[in-house]
């Protein structure tokens, strides 16, 4: 173990997979009430029909790449590039209808 994993760090633009067929969920931290993931996609999207409904709020940091999320009470569709952040209360239905496929999307998704 180097120094940087003895303190818990990482790089999330590390160790990514040239070819992925499922989108790639990576726990950062998860303690008591507090869960947060790095997420790789290249062309996922949320299966046709499903929403997401979570019990906790989700902060959500796009961090390469490109997406766009739909709510469930929301006809508009909203568009994520880099630097875009998203707050998403607890029970809000939501999915993702795309992500660009010719290269990696990496999200930061904070659980609380």
């Amino acid at each position: 173990m180097n120094h940087e994993q003895a303190l818990g760090l990482a790089n999330l633009f590390a160790d990514i997979p040239a070819q992925i067929t499922d989108e790639l969920f990576q726990t950062i931290l998860s303690q008591s009430g507090l869960h947060i993931e790095r997420i790789v996609s290249r062309g996922h999207c949320s299966p046709e029909g499903f929403w997401y409904d979570q019990e906790q709020h989700e902060l959500i940091v796009l961090l390469t790449g490109a997406a766009r999320l739909r709510f469930a009470d929301d006809d508009s569709a909203i568009e994520l590039t880099p630097g875009a952040v998203v707050n998403i209360p607890a029970h809000r239905r939501h999915r993702v209808d795309w992500t660009v496929p010719d290269q990696s999307t990496i999200w930061l998704a904070i659980h609380y």
